[in-house]
């Protein structure tokens, strides 16, 4: 299980650090293609919280100091997740299961490292 946990959160990782640096360091590319991010303090915002969570799902349980915090991050990015299922609901826009599907991912991984697997 822990193997399996290390996976997914590399993965959500990869994925949440990639999408936050996107909205940070190429916003006007990002916001030409999504339409709620004409608000760029709101995108860089996503983007800051994104990149932090994506680092947080690794590097506590890498260095072992505060491990509880990859937990916590799979958590926090759980709700974004969430969030944006019902953004992207509320403005009927296509592509909802992918967001839904790393919202599941993430709270497994939280699950996972809160009772089935901790550090």
């Amino acid at each position: 299980m822990n193997i399996a946990l290390w996976v997914l959160q590399v993965l959500l990782a990869f994925m949440f650090i990639m999408a936050g640096a996107m909205k940070l360091f190429q916003y006007e590319k990002f916001a030409a293609k999504a339409d709620w991010a004409k608000n760029r303090g709101l995108a860089v915002f996503i983007g800051i919280v994104e990149v932090l969570g994506g680092i947080g799902l690794i590097v506590p349980g890498l260095v072992g100091i505060a491990p509880v915090l990859t937990a916590l991050a799979a958590l926090g990015i759980a709700i974004i997740m969430l969030l944006a299922v019902i953004l992207h609901i509320s403005r009927k826009e296509p592509g909802v299961g992918f967001t839904i599907v790393l919202l599941l991912v993430s709270l497994f991984v939280a699950y996972g490292r809160f009772f089935l697997e901790p550090f």
